[in-house]
């Protein structure tokens, strides 16, 4: 019977909530109004590289060839690599060994997500 009296006990009994006391505060002074702070809009980086034409084989796309050098991280030593782009040529007048910029865009295709920007400098033609 113990154990029903205890339960029983706690039925009966009631939280009681604690009495909130308001406490007078002193009058706060005005502060000068500031303005909302600007949201930054996050600006894309824009990806631009420089590099030579290899192929203009395709209609409105060439083959761009970007070297870079990069050292290595346990010799030292400095290493070329490279990489091919496929970029979009609108008027089809850049032709093999023209220095170009070309810069990342949305997809074109399936392989194509980089478009001309500038040519930097024309091959010479050697006759």
């Amino acid at each position: 019977m113990g154990d029903k009296e205890k339960m029983e006990d706690k039925s009966k009994t009631t939280k009681k909530t604690p009495v909130k006391t308001v406490a007078k505060k002193a009058p706060v002074k005005a502060a000068p109004v500031k303005a909302a702070p600007v949201k930054a809009v996050a600006k894309k980086i824009e990806r631009t590289v420089t590099g030579k034409v290899t192929s203009n084989k395709m209609d409105k796309t060439i083959t761009v060839l970007v070297e870079r050098k990069v050292k290595h991280p346990l010799y030292g030593k400095y290493i070329n690599q490279s990489n091919k782009f496929h970029a979009h040529d609108e008027k089809n007048e850049i032709n093999e060994g023209d220095v170009v910029q070309i810069t990342e865009h949305k997809p074109i295709s399936k392989s194509k997500s980089w478009v001309v920007t500038k040519v930097v400098s024309k091959a010479r033609i050697e006759t």
